[in-house]
């Protein structure tokens, strides 16, 4: 019975079969009756070099070294690579065995010295190719157009040397593309290098960093690294404050400010210390200019700064953003202490999911290296009770993100908009049934929305009771330890500044720059 319902299906699939291999050996005796050119020995080494993918592999260590679009295209194809080629060659070459096409209708100068001899279907090297040259362009369309020509070929290369047939190119390109396609399901696609944010009217040029006041941190980013010399000379017209463990920052920008003539403030560090910079701003109602100098700068990039010249550019030429900070409030009211945060902040498991991913980061990656973390921390983690608005519950960890998070219903990457004046709040139950290992198994399969385990919520401020004091993270630090938190968004945005070169002209670009 069960033969005859597949019946129909063999027969169909013995046709398909018959007509691709007349195809590909027509393919093959036109392309064999090609004169001998330069372009052989041109295209005998080309596939010779994406042996392994040692190709791919080069080119994915030159787009590295810029970080950004091009660095997470690199780290991309190197995954969609080891994809497609454990798809082509782990899978498929053994279930399809294929003999591959003769070399002797082929010009001897076209034969390879060493041959393949595994099975033809599909083919390796095209599915590489292909996965490496569509992920890149999946993060940057420009390089992924610039590969694409390389990628094709490479690909065509393996029927031209006469070791694979037509159609096992076509299959390995699929499988590379739907191999890049796939690694959206667990790393989605950022759509822009910088976060949305309403462009602000005229604010204070700053050539040459005239009524600028930077705190300069040499201790953040690479230790071998001292920013201080390059922003002098960027800045020559700008008061420099270095900051230093045994000096209160907060005293010396209020010193500054109290002189006068102070037209914004700056800072060159990590997220630590422009939390701190940023939290005067906000109170003296002044600009501020950010330099990425720390080791992960999520403000920076969430704001789309990503080195000194940027900061410069923008400075020079008296254009921000509006961007909406996060404030928390710790202890009883009357007796609490505001504390500002630019990114997230967390309770429970997550300050150890952060430290994990910091230290893994640069040897997988951010995506990669979070996912290990939190399925690490929630290994370790005990259940935290405690009171969200009012309602009591049992959690592993709470997240509280400084405006909605992207992706949805998965683990929070970036942010879509810097001044949308609402928190991100998520927790993963642990009153469920199981809920450690269902947080785990939803994780591995990027199904965490759809899990009874997950929550979010966007809301505009949030109480959080606890039965004993626990500790709070903010952008990664671990910062105070309470029973009680208030969450919220500061009533006033501060402007950054950020060259205006992506978002429209909106109509509140001609008017002058108010300080709220």
């Amino acid at each position: 019975m069960a033969a005859r319902i597949f019946e129909p299906v063999i027969a169909w699939f013995r046709r398909m079969s018959r007509k691709v291999d007349g195809l590909d050996r027509s393919t093959q005796r036109r392309l064999a009756r090609l004169p001998p050119t330069a372009a052989d020995r041109v295209l005998k080494r080309l596939t010779r070099s994406a042996d392994h993918s040692l190709l791919w592999f080069g080119i994915a260590a030159l787009l590295a070294t810029r970080a950004g679009v091009t660095r997470r295209g690199a780290l991309r194809g190197i995954i969609s690579i080891a994809g497609a080629s454990a798809t082509a060659n782990g899978v498929l070459k053994p279930l399809l065995p294929r003999r591959r096409p003769p070399a002797e209708p082929l010009p001897r100068s076209r034969w390879l010295q060493d041959r393949p001899t595994s099975s033809s279907f599909p083919s390796g090297h095209a599915a590489s190719a292909t996965a490496f040259a569509t992920a890149v362009a999946m993060e940057s369309p420009r390089s992924g157009l610039a590969l694409a020509p390389l990628a094709a070929a490479v690909a065509y290369s393996r029927i031209h040397t006469g070791v694979h047939w037509a159609s096992d190119v076509l299959a390995g390109a699929a499988v590379g593309a739907g191999s890049a396609l796939l690694t959206r399901h667990w790393w989605p696609v950022r759509d822009s290098d910088e976060a949305a944010a309403r462009p602000l009217g005229r604010v204070p040029a700053l050539p040459d960093g005239q009524g600028l006041v930077i705190a300069v941190n040499p201790l953040s980013g690479d230790p071998w690294y001292d920013p201080t010399d390059d922003i002098k000379k960027e800045f020559p017209a700008a008061t420099l404050i270095p900051v230093r463990e045994d000096t209160d920052l907060t005293a010396q920008l209020e010193s500054e400010l109290a002189k006068g003539r102070v037209e914004a403030l700056g800072v060159a560090g990590g997220d630590g210390t422009v939390a701190a910079v940023a939290s005067v701003a906000l109170r003296h109602r002044v600009p501020l200019v950010v330099v990425p100098a720390g080791t992960l700068n999520h403000f920076a990039r969430d704001v789309g700064v990503y080195d000194l010249r940027e900061a410069v550019d923008a400075s020079g030429a008296g254009e921000a953003v509006a961007v909406s900070l996060g404030l928390v409030d710790v202890g009883r009211p009357g007796s609490e202490t505001t504390r500002l945060f630019l990114n997230t902040a967390s309770l429970g498991c997550y300050p150890d999911v952060v430290r994990l991913r910091d230290r893994w980061r640069p040897r997988w990656g951010k995506w990669p290296a979070f996912v290990a973390a939190l399925v690490t921390a929630l290994r370790r983690a005990t259940p935290l009770e405690v009171s969200l608005d009012g309602v009591r519950c049992s959690v592993w960890t709470l997240f509280v993100g400084n405006g909605p998070y992207h992706p949805l219903g998965m683990v929070p990457a970036w942010r879509p908009r810097l001044d949308s004046g609402l928190l991100d709040v998520r927790w993963l139950r642990a009153d469920l049934r199981w809920s450690r290992l269902r947080a785990i198994f939803a994780l591995a399969f990027a199904a965490l929305g759809h899990s009874r385990v997950y929550r979010q919520r966007e809301v505009v401020s949030l109480d959080v009771r606890l039965r004993r004091p626990e500790e709070l993270a903010t952008d990664g630090e671990v910062v105070d330890e309470a029973t009680r938190f208030t969450f919220r968004i500061a009533p006033r945005s501060v402007p950054v500044y950020r060259r205006d070169e992506n978002n429209p002209r909106w109509a509140d670009r001609e008017r002058p720059y108010q300080p709220w």
